[in-house]
């Protein structure tokens, strides 16, 4: 009778713990979508040192990692997590959760949180993304990107480049080279949030529907994208 007893309490513990866990998680992702709206609403209301109108009219996906960490002794590392939202054919797709890893051998010392707005520019990045685990090299898949009102024509972004990064510190956008890191799914938050496990690649491509905690993240990603291509094209016809 008190091992039944026993098995019992440690059930309804177990159960609360997971729900326990479960709130906690989804508060968690969903400031971290609150703390990405407020850089994205940064960069537009900052466009002579931000992020070129036609890098992000441009860019086929958005990743924004608030307050990622980087920091080390003599090894130095890189970790934080973020949201995603790409383009389709009805809009901005509801956003999926990534994570940022990776290290780097250096002289360094120190901790430091910078915001990290990752932009995907052309198909080969696209698809390297929906793999739900992509590595950043320094070959032509990753590079600092372009500050400013407006980016050089003949910069090679513009070419081949997969992913353009920057860093935000202190309200300041600059370009942040990141060769080494991986992105990949954060399952953790896709369940907070959803509910369930879903595929990387079904959410970024359309099929989900954007949960009402994520309507401010979507329609900041939309209004940085829309802003800039009304812009490019005010300038166009001047």
């Amino acid at each position: 009778m008190k091992k039944t007893i026993s098995l019992v309490v440690m059930s309804i513990v177990g159960l609360v713990g997971t729900y326990a866990w479960a709130g906690s998680a989804r508060e968690d992702t969903v400031d971290r979508m609150q703390k990405s709206v407020d850089v994205l609403q940064s960069i537009m209301s900052t466009p002579d040192k931000g992020i070129p109108e036609e890098v992000l009219s441009g860019a086929k996906c958005i990743i924004v990692v608030p307050n990622l960490i980087k920091g080390g002794f003599i090894i130095g590392g890189k970790h934080g997590r973020g949201v995603a939202s790409c383009r389709t054919a009805e809009g901005w797709s509801a956003p999926a959760f990534i994570s940022v890893g990776g290290g780097s051998w250096g002289l360094q010392i120190g901790v430091e949180g910078v915001d990290l707005v990752m932009l995907v520019m052309n198909d080969r990045g696209l698809q390297h993304l929906l793999s739900s685990k992509f590595e950043l090299t320094g070959e032509g898949s990753v590079a600092a990107g372009p500050v400013g009102r407006h980016a050089s024509a003949g910069t090679d972004w513009m070419l081949n480049t997969e992913v353009l990064t920057y860093s935000r510190s202190k309200g300041v956008f600059a370009g942040l080279t990141l060769e080494g890191a991986v992105i990949e799914q954060d399952d953790d938050s896709t369940r907070a949030i959803y509910g369930k496990h879903m595929m990387f690649r079904g959410i970024l491509s359309g099929k989900a529907s954007t949960p009402r905690s994520a309507d401010a993240f979507v329609r900041a990603v939309s209004e940085a994208g829309h802003q800039a291509h009304v812009a490019e094209k005010r300038e166009d016809n001047q």
